[in-house]
């Protein structure tokens, strides 16, 4: 499939690129069954443009079971019946570049759904077989093999292994529906070679990489050591030959990789990003950071600094389908990436979330590199509260049921607040229930309000898109009152966040470009406020 991009197209657009990120499911229902489509999504696509983001990242769309969210796939090359087919993918692809809007497809290489072909073939044949091979099987330890084969901890609650009716254990360092791939197999990096060039050909302009640094096991599977080194399945050196030969097919179609990378150490992180690697990789340190300047300073100083020595991009993301929404997030007292805030019935302070939200949002619009947009995000979407009997996230199940899960930050989205279902467009409840006052955060009630999230993120967005200041570049810190952040880019722009108490004096300019709430009498910069000036 030739794909032709726009005049405009640069060879590093990824390193400025607002994205836009689709979580399929809960996007929009094209169909009326209940669930979002890719119908939804081509329906939405003048939506998208006129917000001003410039890439879509789409959460898994293929083949899938569906028991965590399409992060168990089934069939690479196959999309969902639930979300269409290939032929709307490719119609999708085609349709979205035609508005300046480029396609990142996520990639799940650490694991696939047990109902994938290789894997009912591994349960079908005998130990030892070449089909196990492709997998992690072990024989149990204790006198019976009773026993796990070894003592890893789960990236969810509950153990790693899994007993077949033969004897064998199977590794799955997620759900027992993901069994993990061998690595070590040529067949298995052969198909996710054969993979990415299956998506570029259709005309994807990147792939997010999910559970980057995960891929590899440590020979002999031995048991995990607490602060040893290396971990026997974090981040592993043979991850580098990995992502070489990935790059190398990037490079023949000018794509793209991000990756999914958590790593406290940063200089192994920033291996990942050396020119024959991965392009960019998702920043969670400043995803997890409380609403503390001192804090946030240190996290975009170290961002910065992690990066610079290999010349990558940073990003820049305040939410994602894995965590609180930000709104509630910087709503409670527990603020950051604290999962002791998803305990259920949380106090949450949606007033002060939403004023930092839209000081958060102008923050990390101008910082140097790309930033990603978690859907709903401009509709400054609260965190749902989701009733027991209909919670589907394994993260729930897995915890014994103190989790809540993720569900909260997956619920469809309102488009319409006086149609059913807020517009979501399904005629048949939707697959996760909406709030009963969700009504407020619908898109067509915020368009026409100039003080709305979404107004201000179409904005934010225009200008950063328009302004040659923003996007990858320098930043030079501004002497700042205690308590607010001050920092300038080029051509002039300054972008000033108070977060103290107390009102803060801004810095000579010569006018305004944008505010995330009203200034003091005075013009002083009041508390949770962001402002972006020129100089």
């Amino acid at each position: 499939m030739a794909v032709i991009l726009p005049p405009e197209a640069t060879a590093d657009w990824w390193r400025s690129a607002a994205i836009y990120q689709v979580y399929v499911r809960s996007f929009a229902d094209g169909d009326g069954d209940g669930t979002g489509d890719l119908a939804g999504v081509r329906s939405k696509l003048g939506y998208l443009a006129e917000l001003g983001v410039e890439a879509l990242w789409f959460t898994p769309w293929y083949l899938s079971p569906l028991a965590d969210g399409g992060y168990d796939v089934a069939d690479y090359r196959t999309i969902d019946p639930a979300f269409g087919s290939l032929a709307e993918a490719e119609k999708l692809i085609a349709e979205a570049l035609g508005l300046g809007i480029r396609t990142i497809v996520d990639i799940v290489p650490n694991h696939v759904s047990d109902q994938h072909a290789w894997f009912r073939a591994a349960l079908a044949a005998e130990p030892g077989s070449p089909e196990r091979e492709l997998f992690h099987f072990r024989p149990g330890r204790g006198e019976h093999g009773e026993l796990p084969p070894n003592d890893w901890p789960s990236q969810f609650a509950g153990t790693t292994w899994t007993r077949v009716p033969d004897g064998e254990w199977y590794l799955h360092l997620f759900a027992p529906e993901q069994p993990d791939l061998n690595w070590a197999h040529p067949a298995v990096r052969q198909e996710h070679e054969d993979v990415l060039r299956f998506w570029f050909e259709r005309g994807v302009a990147g792939v997010r990489i999910d559970s980057a640094a995960l891929l590899a096991k440590a020979p002999g599977l031995p048991d995990f050591v607490e602060g040893q080194d290396p971990h026997p399945y974090i981040d592993l050196d043979e991850l580098h030959d990995i992502y070489r030969s990935w790059r190398t097919i990037a490079d023949e179609y000018d794509g793209i990789f991000v990756g999914e990378v958590w790593l406290p150490d940063s200089e192994r992180f920033a291996r990942y990003l050396r020119p024959d690697e991965l392009h960019t990789a998702f920043n969670f340190n400043f995803l997890s950071c409380p609403w503390d300047a001192t804090l946030l300073r240190t996290s975009i100083e170290e961002t910065l600094a992690e990066h610079a020595p290999v010349g990558a991009p940073a990003t820049w993301v305040l939410c994602n389908h894995d965590v609180t929404r930000t709104v509630t997030r910087y709503g409670r007292e527990a603020t950051g990436f604290d999962f002791a805030a998803k305990a259920f019935g949380t106090p949450t302070d949606l007033a002060l979330g939403t004023r930092r939200a839209r000081a958060a949002a102008l923050l990390s619009l101008a910082l140097p590199g790309a930033v990603y947009l978690y859907q709903g995000e401009e509709l400054g979407l609260p965190e749902a509260e989701i009733p027991l009997q209909r919670i589907q996230d394994p993260m729930h199940f897995r915890s014994g049921g103190s989790d809540p899960g993720r569900d909260g930050c997956r619920v469809p989205l309102p488009w319409s607040a006086e149609a059913p279902h807020y517009g979501f467009g399904s005629v048949r409840p939707p697959w996760l229930p909406q709030p009963e006052d969700w009504e407020a955060y619908a898109a067509d009630r915020q368009e026409g309000d100039p003080s709305s999230m979404l107004s201000l993120y179409r904005t934010a967005l225009g200008l950063r898109r328009t302004e040659p200041g923003f996007g990858d570049g320098p930043l030079r810190w501004l002497p700042a009152p205690d308590g607010a952040l001050a920092f300038a880019r080029e051509d002039g722009l300054m972008c000033v966040v108070n977060l103290a108490a107390q009102s803060a004096e801004l810095p000579g300019h010569t006018g305004f470009l944008l505010v995330s709430g009203p200034l003091d009498e005075d013009g002083r910069l009041p508390q949770d406020t962001a402002v972006w000036l020129r100089a």
